[in-house]
């Protein structure tokens, strides 16, 4: 008998019709359709008429059903793997099943279309020749802030994934890392009704989509404008002389005080530097 396949299909981001006829048929000839959201997968299948046996496969059981899966491949079971959007492991689950397939020696077939970081890119105005995805950032500011200080001299232009109810706080965080002047595009709900791109300076991307909480909603890309050398003395304002100024202040003061005055003497979120200055605090010999 022959092994069957794992096919790693491509789905739309927002735009029902941004999907490949390849993946259409693929999805209607497997044997089983693996899906992060079996009802977020419903809605496509259903669109385009597509019956075939759903299993709900995600970050917590993917160990647990993997050893399963391969099974029936190896009986000789068509498999396609999709996500809730967009191209499958960008983000989203898959990686050990995938792994464990080449271990198998079952064969795993991509079946390429839409990908939100890709899309967000090629509409940016920035740098396509060389990126960073960096997938989503940490949740909390001191660790969100160490993690864009490691990237902060990278040369190829930064992507991110980013949440509805943390993007401000995230922009604000990368505006203290890479200077409020760093250029970025954020583009907020790719292929759907309310989508916008926007290329600005982060000082300004914060100011737009501080003025209408309703901007403030949906899914993200973040996209910052690769290091030259034209951002030296932009980083070293940014982040050797506030971090400089943060820990003297902080030992004549208490953290909200310093943050504080911190804040008046740089022009930056007060918040942003309270959580820098724990950060230091707490590496800082």
């Amino acid at each position: 008998m022959n092994l069957g396949i794992i096919y790693i299909v491509a789905t739309p981001i927002g735009n029902l019709q941004d999907i490949t006829l390849r993946a259409i048929e693929t999805l209607k000839s497997v044997d089983l359709i693996l899906a992060e959201d079996t009802r977020q997968a419903n809605k496509l299948l259903s669109h385009y008429g597509i019956k075939k046996p759903v299993k709900s496969f995600h970050e917590h059981n993917e160990r647990n059903i993997t050893d399963t899966i391969l099974s029936q491949c190896l009986a000789g079971s068509n498999i396609a793997l999709i996500s809730d959007a967009g191209t499958p492991l960008l983000s989203d689950p898959g990686f050990y099943l995938v792994k464990k397939a080449k271990e198998a020696k079952i064969a795993v077939i991509p079946i390429p279309g839409p990908c939100a970081l890709i899309s967000a890119l090629s509409a940016s105005g920035l740098a396509t020749d060389q990126f960073y995805f960096g997938g989503f950032v940490p949740p909390k500011s001191a660790q969100r802030q160490a993690f864009y200080e490691r990237l902060c001299l990278r040369e190829e232009t930064l992507i991110f994934y980013e949440s509805t109810h943390r993007i401000i706080k995230s922009l604000n965080d990368a505006a203290l890392i890479f200077g409020e002047q760093r250029q970025a595009t954020l583009a907020k709900e790719i292929t759907k009704i309310h989508e916008t791109i926007i290329t600005d300076t982060l000082e300004n991307i914060i100011t737009w989509l501080s003025s209408n909480p309703a901007y403030q909603k949906g899914e993200f890309v973040l996209l910052i404008k690769g290091h030259s050398t034209k951002h030296v003395e932009e980083i070293n304002t940014a982040s050797i002389v506030v971090d400089a100024l943060l820990l003297e202040l902080s030992e004549c003061m208490s953290i909200k005080d310093a943050a504080k005055v911190a804040a008046k003497l740089t022009k930056t979120k007060k918040n942003s530097l309270y959580d820098r200055l724990i950060w230091l605090r707490s590496n800082t010999p």
